[in-house]
């Protein structure tokens, strides 16, 4: 984890860019964007991440892989259709 750069402590919080940062929740333990600031661990790519987390998973995450869907469904009458013809 790489120190924010230009980011500045003041009595709101940690300001960077003019936003003022809040740190990580426990879900983004792991994810490469997290970044360190004095003792403390935020998002460089989202200023609230708790926000992120409210609908299910952070669009940010990089440690969590999405799933591969099953595939598309195959109707079993074409299938035999085809291969009756020969592709």
């Amino acid at each position: 984890m790489t120190p924010l750069e230009n980011a500045t402590k003041t009595a709101d919080g940690v300001v960077l860019n003019g936003f003022v940062l809040s740190p990580v929740v426990e879900q983004c333990t792991g994810c490469d964007r997290v970044r360190e600031f004095g003792e403390e661990q935020f998002c460089s790519s989202y200023p609230v991440p708790s926000k992120k987390w409210v609908g299910g998973r952070c669009n940010f995450a990089t440690h969590i892989k999405a799933q591969a869907g099953s595939g598309a469904k195959v109707n079993p009458l074409k299938a035999s259709k085809r291969a009756a013809k020969g592709r």
